[in-house]
């Protein structure tokens, strides 16, 4: 599934090429998404409409267009494809938009768990955006309120951070990554980290995610960028996918356990605490 850094690489290549396009028409060929797509209302609000810019909200893509917004999700497998004029379409694109100028943006999802959305209210106040924490690289994200949102919670740090509602864009890959970065157990409780640790998890989360954006996200199978090449941060990965390998760090053995159903590696020596 492309995390928050995938996504961002992916707004940041889509953003020019489509912010202040006229939409020109658009296509629906598939609707039965995660949540079935608003065909009448996309059909009805976007032609002759521009798109003023592509922002982000955790690992959702937002188009303000006209008097509305749209929300597009990548879901497991989503690919968004700008096009030139003519292409036609493959398996699994299941929506379109042809713009003035020739070019299409195209949705490409095998497994139809992305969501194309569209909103005529505050999109941040949308259902699957209200209650989402806060973004990892504003000042809001900070290790006091790391510190004050853990207190009590008796569940792994791991898990903890994995959860949207405490912080969007950690993820599977990226808390793992931070927390050996911070030398802290991913079994250990949330509750009982320290400010101390908050401090280095803060710094190692950031630290990670700025990481990876700036190499293009992390290679998956089936992730691809804006313009459909891999990317590179799966490179520099030190736990994750390395279980049983040598820690580049100290030689121990990488292990691995389940945390919440999903795969958690570690080096247990340099992640004693």
């Amino acid at each position: 599934m492309p995390e928050l850094p995938e996504v961002e690489t992916i707004r940041r290549g889509l953003a020019p090429l489509l912010s202040q396009q006229e939409i020109l028409s658009v296509a629906v060929r598939r609707k039965d998404l995660r949540w079935p797509m608003p065909k009448s209302e996309l059909l009805q609000a976007l032609p002759g409409q521009v798109i003023r810019e592509v922002n982000r909200r955790g690992k959702y893509l937002l188009m303000p267009i006209g008097e509305g917004c749209m929300i597009i999700h990548l879901g497991m497998s989503g690919v968004l494809r700008h096009l030139a004029k003519d292409v036609p379409f493959i398996k699994h694109d299941h929506f379109d938009i042809a713009f003035k100028n020739g070019s299409h943006l195209r949705l490409n999802d095998p497994r139809r768990f992305g969501a194309v959305l569209w909103t005529t209210e505050d999109p941040g106040k949308h259902k699957l955006l209200a209650s989402l924490g806060p973004e990892p690289f504003t000042e809001a994200f900070s290790p006091e309120y790391l510190f004050k949102r853990s207190r009590g919670r008796r569940v792994a740090i791991k898990n903890f951070l994995m959860d949207s509602h405490v912080v969007v864009g950690a993820g599977n890959i990226y808390s793992a990554e931070s927390l050996f970065l911070a030398k802290i157990n991913p079994l250990r409780n949330a509750g009982d980290i320290t400010r101390l640790d908050c401090q280095r998890l803060v710094a190692a989360i950031k630290n990670r995610l700025t990481a990876s954006i700036e190499q293009g996200g992390t290679t998956l199978k089936d992730f691809r960028n804006e313009d459909g090449k891999p990317g590179y941060f799966q490179q520099s990965l030190n736990v994750y996918g390395r279980a049983g390998e040598a820690c580049l760090v100290c030689a121990a053995t990488i292990e691995q356990i389940r945390l919440g159903g999903r795969a958690s590696a570690f080096c247990p020596k340099c992640q004693k605490s």
